[in-house]
């Protein structure tokens, strides 16, 4: 069996994805066959394999970061939430069951046996296979169901890393917290931590590394400074809180400003990534009409529930801006759920049930919502340049006039299309930026040698570096050969006390 590593983290956007990324090319750049794993993730942000599988957009990246082509069993299971209270769930890259936070725990022993069976399955292929927890470990209401993260560490004996963010305050308490609130044979497998996001002067953090080791009996492998420009392909939208890199300097006379609209169920705002790297252009998030005024471009990005958030988009007075915009000649475009909310009428009796509802015409075109799920990896041209792409959709749009995009449809000064990630091709790109500015009337070039593929690689190798530079590699090497340490001490309480039976609920 090969080795392997949990990377835990004290909260979501701890740095978990980052710090599993960077292991993944430490190893790779050493030729260790290595894969990166995450048993569970909630994200609306995912992406399709090349034999057509949907997975968590953070796996995929890290999948490149192990330099291996993405699979569905390094994300077995994948929830993506259309409520506060209802997900659909995707088992090996297939949309099986929506489902309520209450019905979920019923298929949990077969999700298990999928995951139990995929982890092995890669670490049968693999020198190495570095796993990415979800959220918090220390999540005692729900350590019984558990399959991501001390769940996944106790059936596959994996040693575990607990990632914390100093930058949020309250790191030595968040740490030490986690590993007190794990029963004792949780703990076991605790070996240490990382402190992320770190700015200042380390001799003041030193005392406090000290009294963490003392209080705990682990050590801390190391602590990461704060970098900006490491959010790739975030899982949650807890990143887009974060403050971003500044926009590059303009490549010509002036910048392009677009404003993309932030849905309460935004998903793959990752297509907007490669729009940021474009010197001169500045991308920022928008959830009332004042934050669309000056834009040169407003963006309706994908969304797992389109009928509501076009009916949020309404009732925020956005959408009256957004039509405003349109009958000025002022440049929109929508991709996938944004798109579907530009079209005339939307039939959805699956994602929402609402049935017929009016879109905002912008677009000539219809949707209707199907029970099956596509999931492709379209291509095609666009303004004469070859594109790539993937599709994620429950919604069928028809398109029954206008000028063609890409699958889609262009009417006057507005774009539509289902497709993600066109933005991420070069030629692509520059030539629909050129194609806005014109019709913004803005003095904008875009820069003729950005390659956004360039620019990944770069940050998957800085991620790297920051792993080697700033890990106790050797000890982490150790950790995922011979697993954790044998006699780690217990932290009191060692979880949380124990119900008497006849104080517990009765749950029948």
């Amino acid at each position: 069996m090969s080795g392997a590593l949990l990377v835990a983290g004290t909260t979501s956007d701890a740095g978990k994805s980052v710090v599993t990324a960077g292991l993944c090319r430490w190893l790779a750049r050493r030729g260790v066959k290595v894969a990166p794993f995450k048993a569970q993730n909630m994200s609306l942000n995912s992406m399709v394999t090349a034999d057509g599988a949907e997975i968590g957009r953070a796996q995929y990246m890290q999948a490149q970061a192990a330099r291996v082509e993405p699979a569905a069993i390094m994300n077995p299971v994948l929830l993506k939430p259309g409520s506060d209270r209802r997900s659909q769930v995707v088992v090996l890259g297939r949309p099986v069951a929506e489902v309520d936070a209450m019905q979920y725990g019923a298929h949990k022993e077969r999700l298990r046996a999928v995951v139990g069976e995929s982890l092995a399955e890669l670490r049968r292929e693999h020198d190495v296979v570095i796993c990415e927890g979800a959220g918090s470990p220390a999540e005692i209401n729900l350590r019984a169901g558990d399959i991501t993260n001390m769940g996944l560490a106790r059936a596959a004996d994996l040693p575990v890393i607990v990632v914390g963010d100093i930058d949020r305050g309250g790191v030595f308490a968040s740490l030490f917290g986690t590993v007190a609130l794990l029963e004792p044979a949780d703990q076991a497998l605790v070996a240490g931590f990382v402190i992320n996001k770190f700015r200042g002067a380390s001799e003041l953090l030193a005392p406090g590394l000290d009294q963490l080791a003392a209080l705990t009996g682990r050590p801390t492998f190391g602590v990461l400074p704060w970098k900006l420009g490491l959010y790739l392909d975030s899982e949650d939208t807890l990143a887009l809180d974060a403050p971003r890199p500044d926009a590059r300097a303009a490549y010509g006379r002036r910048t392009l400003r677009i404003a993309v609209i932030r849905f309460p169920r935004i998903s793959n705002f990752t297509d907007l990534d490669a729009l940021g790297c474009e010197p001169g252009v500045v991308v920022r998030y928008a959830a009332s009409p004042g934050d669309l005024a000056d834009a040169d471009l407003v963006v309706l990005p994908g969304t797992r529930a389109t009928v509501n958030d076009l009916a949020w988009l309404r009732e925020r007075g956005m959408a009256e801006e957004i039509e405003r915009r349109a009958r000025e000649g002022r440049p929109v475009l929508g991709v996938c759920g944004g798109f579907q909310m530009l079209a005339g009428e939307i039939v959805d009796e699956v994602e929402s049930g609402a049935g017929t509802v009016a879109g905002l015409g912008l677009l000539p075109a219809r949707v209707t919502f199907e029970r099956d799920k596509t999931l492709a990896r379209p291509s095609g041209t666009a303004y004469g340049e070859p594109v790539t792409a993937y599709e994620i959709h429950h919604g069928i749009t028809t398109v029954l006039g206008g000028e063609p995009f890409l699958d889609g449809c262009r009417s006057g000064a507005v774009w539509g299309t289902t497709w993600h990630g066109a933005m991420e091709n070069d030629g692509f790109r520059r030539a629909f930026l050129r194609d806005v500015a014109a019709v913004a009337g803005r003095d904008f070039t875009p820069a003729p040698d950005v390659s956004f593929g360039a620019i990944r690689e770069a940050t998957l190798d800085a991620l790297g570096d920051l792993v080697e530079e700033h890990l106790d590699t050797d000890a982490v090497w150790r950790l995922i050969e011979h697993g954790a340490p044998a006699g780690l001490p217990v932290v009191a309480p060692g979880g949380p006390p124990k119900v008497p039976a006849d104080k517990e609920v009765n749950r029948g």
